[in-house]
């Protein structure tokens, strides 16, 4: 909204600060950061004052867990996603269709965690949303943002709101930009997906949303390695971006895709302000609310700019988590055997006798190891 201004800059020449993403992302982080700081405290007392018991906690997981978070509220993603939301609007270029596109995606998979949330609260039960009928939402939503991707992909630059809705509508095709496969260290695109881009993009969305959404089950330990994946998906959005940066690394470019560097700076602000209250001893629970929209947020940002495989280096952490899952379902229905203790692998070092604390701030230092290995990929070409 903020980039209008520059239409003044005639009049008022600072007004052309408004021009550069680097200044917007910092205007998206500082914003996000302050909202959630002020409006929290509030949002926390409604969400209490609403839910009464909290967030159920499994009885089948640590049993420390019933003692210190019993009476936590949940549906965090709330604070974070109002924050997010209303800083985007403000500081990102409405005329990217990819911002639009994410902001989808992402109030798409938080209405989805927000129902489950309701559910789990209000049957206090941790059984929530239908497994099926989640997930079928969740690529259809996936699906769609890879159809307007495809069109935005070969789309004029837009100016306007009905250019946005041309560039949403225009016919589909399956040979454009946005349906060809990039790797890791090797230049240019490998091979164009076709009609089976929508299908690949949206099971990297849905896979990104559900991982991030396994990982949250300490205080603090999503939050951490998704506002570490923003900023890293923040610096290769800008450089995909940029015609010359991206020459000169030898990756894609992608028209329009700067202005996603303005919507991970403004996760990095809200996803901050968050921690303030989810910090050990939580205040407040993310959710799935949160989760399911995070990781959504990050999956199709990493499609959008065609690094999906990056995504899987720079969210290791979010991968280990949900195949530590995968590992122990698919052998305890196999065997009859648990591979963990029990898992996601979190839980399992709890078991071993970690403290939240150290789990927590050892994951994030993995995750942070994971992000600098995968920005390294942006130059061993």
């Amino acid at each position: 909204m903020l980039t209008w201004l520059t239409e003044l800059q005639a009049y008022f020449g600072p007004l052309n600060l408004f021009r550069y993403i680097t200044f917007r992302g910092a205007g998206a982080t500082a914003t996000a950061l302050l909202f959630v700081f002020f409006f929290g405290p509030k949002i926390i007392a409604a969400l209490r004052l609403k839910q009464g018991k909290g967030q159920p906690i499994r009885e089948d997981g640590p049993q420390s867990h019933l003692l210190t978070k019993k009476g936590t509220p949940t549906m965090g993603g709330l604070m974070i996603l109002s924050g997010l939301v209303a800083s985007i609007i403000l500081w990102a270029s409405p005329r990217s269709a990819y911002v639009w596109i994410v902001l989808f995606v992402t109030i798409g998979f938080g209405a989805i965690g927000f129902y489950d949330d309701y559910l789990k609260v209000t049957k206090q039960s941790h059984k929530g949303f239908s497994g099926k009928a989640r997930l079928s939402l969740e690529l259809l939503i996936g699906l769609l943002a890879c159809y307007f991707m495809m069109s935005a992909s070969v789309s004029p630059p837009v100016n306007s709101l009905s250019d946005l809705l041309q560039a949403l509508a225009a016919p589909l095709s399956y040979d454009t930009p946005a349906t060809r496969l990039a790797v890791p260290f090797i230049n240019g695109y490998v091979t164009d997906l076709h009609w089976f881009f929508p299908i690949f993009g949206a099971l990297v969305i849905v896979g990104a949303g559900n991982a991030v959404n396994l990982t949250d089950g300490l205080d603090g330990l999503a939050i951490g390695p998704v506002m570490i994946a923003a900023g890293a998906f923040g610096t290769i959005s800008y450089l995909a971006g940029h015609a010359f940066m991206s020459s000169y690394l030898g990756i894609n470019f992608v028209n329009g895709a700067g202005e996603l560097a303005v919507i991970t700076g403004a996760l990095i602000g809200a996803g901050l302000g968050f921690l303030w209250f989810n910090a050990p001893p939580a205040q407040i629970f993310m959710g799935d609310t949160g989760s399911l929209a995070l990781g959504g947020l990050l999956g199709t940002i990493a499609v959008a700019i065609k690094h999906e495989f990056v995504l899987a280096i720079v969210g290791g952490l979010f991968v280990i988590e949900a195949l530590s899952v995968i590992v122990q379902v698919t052998s305890f229905k196999l065997t009859g055997k648990r591979v963990f203790r029990m898992a996601p692998i979190h839980h399992h070092f709890e078991q071993l006798g970690w403290t939240e604390p150290q789990i927590v701030i050892r994951f994030w230092i993995i995750s942070f190891v994971l992000a600098l290995i995968g920005l390294s990929t942006l130059k061993v070409r």
